[in-house]
Parts: structure tokens; C-alpha cells; sequence
């Protein structure tokens, strides 16, 4: 895997850049291959002396991001690579499910190995079901009928642009859009 580290308001020392390294390498035994991956970390510190870890990992049928705001960037590191884990887990838990019964499930998953452990994963049932005309609208309305219904989105039809659009609530209390192409 090649690393992109990068720091904001830090300087990304040789003892984090080796640390980030070790954790996140501690990933490839979940893989039959190394991946060919490029490793994406930022590592952010804001004034408050929090630190922000974000890690980014694209792959041919899977993209793993996990960020985590911690104190300590070493502790933030350590959940964010938990994180990650428990991702990896979930993904070839979810692709074992679907071919179940397959012979041919190395070909259709081959980035995990079958030696993963096997925990309590959460299962992935689908309880509801719900079907809704799309109101023609632009974004501002789409907020208002968001939050209107206690929501942190809301799916609707843009009339500006006459596709389907979804508007949700970040983290930081701002809004933020999806625009499906």
C-alpha cells in the first residue's frame, strides 16, 4: 500500500508517520493480496488541541473511510483502524451472505482472506419499506420539509436541475446536498 499523509496545523513527524503505517499495514492480513491501494490520512489539529484523523482507502469493489476527533492523534489513530476493521468484516460478511451456497465466491470476492475471525456482526435486515412521490423543489425547500419532519435528510426531486437530489444535515449543524448524475 503507498501512504499520503498529510498534516494540517501539525507537522507529520517520522514517529507518526511510522505509527499510522504499522496500524493501518496491520489491515493487509484481511487480504489474500496486498492491495494496490493508495492510503490517504490527514491528520488535523485544531485550537482546542483536538486532533482529527481522517483514512481513506479506494480499491476495485470497495472504498474504506473512517475519521475519528480525539484528544490524542495516537488514541484516534488506534479507533480509527478499529473502524476500518470492523468495515472490512462487515463487507465480506455481506459478500459471503450474498453467495452463499456459490462455489465460485474467490472469484467474485478475492480481496479477502477466509481466515478472518468471525465475530457478532450486525445484521443487515431490512425493516421498512417506504414509497413517496418526489415533490418538484429546490434545495432551501427541501431543508424547510426536513426539518420540518425532524429528519437529517430528505429525498427529492430538484426542479432546477430535474433529477433526483437528497439534502441531509452534517455533523457541524451546516446542510449539505447529493446530486444524483
Amino acid at each position: 500500500m503507498n501512504y499520503n499523509i498529510r498534516g494540517e496545523n501539525i507537522e507529520v513527524t517520522p514517529a507518526i508517520r511510522e505509527y499510522v503505517e504499522k496500524k493501518v499495514s496491520k489491515l493487509e492480513r484481511y487480504f489474500n493480496e496486498t492491495p494496490n491501494a493508495s492510503v490517504s490520512v490527514n491528520l488535523k489539529v485544531y485550537q482546542d488541541k483536538k486532533s482529527k484523523v481522517e483514512i481513506t482507502i479506494p480499491m476495485k469493489n470497495l472504498v474504506l473511510r473512517a475519521e475519528e476527533i480525539h484528544e490524542d492523534m495516537y488514541a484516534a489513530i488506534d479507533l480509527i483502524t478499529d473502524k476500518l476493521e470492523r468495515q472490512i468484516r462487515k463487507h465480506k460478511t455481506k459478500v459471503n451472505r450474498k453467495f452463499r451456497g456459490q462455489d465460485s465466491i474467490k472469484d467474485v470476492a478475492p480481496i479477502f482472506t477466509e481466515t478472518e475471525p468471525n465475530g457478532d456482526e450486525d445484521e443487515l435486515e431490512l425493516v421498512r419499506t417506504k414509497r413517496f412521490d418526489l415533490k418538484p423543489m429546490d434545495s432551501e425547500e427541501a431543508i424547510l420539509q426536513m426539518n420540518l419532519l425532524g429528519h437529517n435528510f430528505y429525498v427529492f426531486h430538484n426542479a432546477d436541475t430535474n433529477n433526483t437530489n437528497v439534502v441531509y444535515k452534517r455533523k457541524d449543524g451546516r446542510y449539505g446536498l447529493i446530486e444524483a448524475q
